[in-house]
């Protein structure tokens, strides 16, 4: 009986002791986020502590370590401080295998734990860019993909059209705790995007700067021409020089020149240099239409420049195309001189017009008074020529 009442005694000694030791309080643990290969330390700590042991276990509750007593054979475990009121491991070369929630216990009766979440950021792959089609043709419709794999959380892709941003679509799946992220664009290509730069870029919090894929692209057309207006008036024995300009891709060659739907007359004053035709001395038999046409394997293209030259005394100047209108014929001028013309000679008919038809009527002199009541022409001649008595009160009627 006194042997059962001491080992009562020493069993409530050892519990309160224990008790003690741990009494109110739990570990002390922070979340970590680390970047995918990198190293993470856990820590876990208590305010006070006799002699009770700290564990750290993983999300599949293996124990990592007891105090400073390793129990899981990883070689990138290891302990970097065990005391009584911490105990702190680093895991190395992290992978998102190991993310999720560690534990740390402090072994009291009962068992207090407290959760640290260990977040690992899956780092996106560099992107890249498909669906080029090189060369592109004028008109076709392509689809542009940009691709990364392996982020965690998923990464955010954006698209540029040299430095202007564009929309795209985007899609996300996820294969076990990382994503696969895809965008495309899907456009009409036109010329204007010969040698415009696509760029896909990819952002995401593992990352100090945005992973970057451009493509550039390539477009084939058909070619269009003109002929550059020289900056001069053609006047006989003038140097004269037609430049014939040409876009296009491929690059439209070679250039053909012509002269009013035939070869050039005069290969010895007419030199042709690449795009350029010159002609050493003009005169007016080079008078015509000139014509430049190129092609490439998706078209022909041609412009036409109607040549005029000018006599040599011309006295318009030679350097400024439009000071003809100033300095020749101006023809809107004599037109309006004519019209003026015309409009008072019009005027004068009417006005003329007008007073003859206010004059028009029968015209009696005084002398010939009576004679309109005659029977017959005698009598009207005789009573006519009675009347000349009379002859100074003569006077004109209109009736």
């Amino acid at each position: 009986m006194i042997f059962k009442q001491h080992l009562i005694f020493i069993l409530y000694s050892l519990c309160a002791s224990v008790f003690k030791g741990g009494q109110g309080q739990f570990p002390i643990t922070q979340n970590v986020t680390v970047v995918e290969g990198g190293s993470a330390n856990m820590t876990c700590r208590v305010d006070y502590n006799d002699n009770t042991s700290l564990q750290w276990s993983n999300p599949a509750q293996q124990t990592l370590f007891f105090g400073d007593k390793k129990a899981l054979r990883d070689n990138r475990i290891e302990l970097i401080r065990a005391s009584s009121q911490e105990l702190t491991i680093k895991i190395g070369d992290v992978s998102l295998s190991d993310d999720g929630l560690y534990t740390c216990s402090l072994f009291t009766m009962p068992v207090k734990t407290t959760k640290a979440f260990l977040t690992v950021l899956g780092v996106p792959g560099r992107p890249e860019i498909t669906g080029f089609t090189k060369p592109a043709m004028e008109g076709d419709i392509i689809t542009l993909t940009c691709s990364t794999l392996g982020s965690k959380p998923a990464a955010n892709i954006q698209w540029f059209r040299n430095d202007k941003e564009v929309q795209g679509t985007k899609e996300l799946n996820a294969t076990g705790k990382s994503f696969t992220v895809r965008s495309s664009l899907q456009f009409q290509v036109d010329r204007r995007d010969d040698g415009v730069a696509y760029t896909c870029s990819v952002e995401h919090m593992s990352l100090s700067k945005p992973y970057m894929a451009t493509e550039v692209l390539e477009v084939h057309y058909a070619p269009h021409l003109e002929i550059r207006q020289p900056q001069m008036y053609p006047q006989e024995g003038q140097y004269f020089k037609l430049e014939c300009l040409s876009t296009g891709n491929p690059i439209p060659e070679p250039v053909l020149w012509s002269k009013d739907g035939g070869e050039l007359p005069d290969i010895e004053r007419m030199i042709v240099e690449g795009r350029e035709l010159t002609i050493t001395t003009l005169n007016k038999t080079d008078n015509g239409t000139y014509r430049c046409e190129a092609s490439n394997h998706l078209g022909t293209s041609s412009a036409e420049y109607p040549l005029f030259v000018y006599a040599k005394d011309f006295p318009g100047p030679t350097t400024d195309p439009n000071a003809l209108g100033q300095h020749g014929p101006d023809h809107a001028l004599i037109g309006g001189v004519v019209a003026v013309v015309v409009f008072i000679t019009l005027c004068l008919i009417i006005v003329l017009g007008r007073y003859l038809a206010r004059h028009k009527g029968t015209y009696l002199t005084h002398e010939a008074k009576g004679a309109e009541d005659a029977p017959d022409a005698d009598t009207a001649i005789i009573n006519a020529e009675g009347n000349h008595v009379h002859a100074e009160e003569k006077k004109e009627y209109f009736i």
